[in-house]
C-alpha cells in the first residue's frame, strides 16, 4: 500500500478509508435515503459511505454542507473554495485542500493562486480582496477568537458584503469539522496510474 500523501496538491487523492465502508448494496433503507443526495451530486464516495454508518447524522450533514458549498448568494464559488482551502491549509488536510484547490483552478482558470496559497500559506501574495479572504480564513481555522473586528474591518475595505463575510465564516468553519472528519476516517493516497 502507498503511504499517505504529506504534502499540497491539485491532483485529486484517492481517499483510503480506515473504517470499512458500508457496502451499498446491503446499505438498510435508512442508509440509502441518507445517500440520496452527495455533497457533489456526482455519485456515492467512499467517503459517504463510511458516513452511512450513521445516517441520521449524514442526512443532516449533506445538505448543510451542500448549502453552505453550493448555494446561490454570498461569496463566489471561487471565493468560498479559497475560504475551504485556507482552512484545509491548516488543518493539513491534503485531501480537501487538493478537492478544492482543484475546483477553485476550474473555477477561474487561474493556477497561481493556490500555487501561492500551497507555497506561502497565509503570506501568499494575492489580490488584496483575495488576501483579506485567505488571512480571515486562516485565522478563523487557527484560533476562532483571532478572528476579530479588525479582520472583519479589513473584509469590508475590500468589498465584501455581510452575506459574503457570513458565507466565509459558513464555508471556513464547515472546512474546521470536515477536514477532522476526513483525518480520522482515512488517508490521501497517491492515485494508481
Amino acid at each position: 500500500m502507498s503511504e499517505p500523501i504529506k504534502e499540497f496538491t491539485t491532483a485529486i487523492p484517492f481517499w483510503s478509508p480506515r473504517v470499512t465502508p458500508v457496502e451499498l448494496d446491503q446499505a438498510s433503507e435508512e442508509q440509502l435515503d441518507a445517500m440520496k443526495v452527495t455533497p457533489s451530486d456526482t455519485g456515492v464516495s467512499e467517503y459517504v459511505l463510511v458516513l452511512a454508518h450513521d445516517p441520521k447524522t449524514l442526512k443532516e450533514r449533506t445538505p448543510l454542507f451542500n448549502g453552505i458549498m453550493y448555494s446561490r448568494g454570498g461569496l463566489s464559488r471561487p471565493e468560498t473554495e479559497l475560504g475551504a482551502v485556507a482552512a484545509s491549509v491548516v488543518n493539513r488536510c491534503i485531501y480537501c485542500a487538493a478537492v478544492h484547490a482543484s475546483r477553485y483552478n476550474e473555477l477561474t482558470d487561474d493556477e497561481s493562486v493556490m500555487e501561492a496559497v500551497f507555497s506561502r500559506g497565509a503570506d501568499a501574495e494575492l489580490d488584496p480582496r483575495q488576501s483579506a479572504i485567505l488571512n480571515f480564513a486562516t485565522k478563523l481555522s487557527k484560533c476562532p477568537s483571532e478572528a476579530d473586528k479588525a479582520d472583519m474591518n479589513l473584509l469590508k475595505e475590500n468589498g465584501l458584503e455581510m452575506d459574503e463575510i457570513l458565507d466565509l465564516v459558513l464555508s471556513t468553519s464547515l472546512f474546521g469539522w470536515a477536514n477532522r472528519l476526513m483525518h480520522v476516517l482515512g488517508d490521501p493516497l497517491p492515485r494508481e496510474a
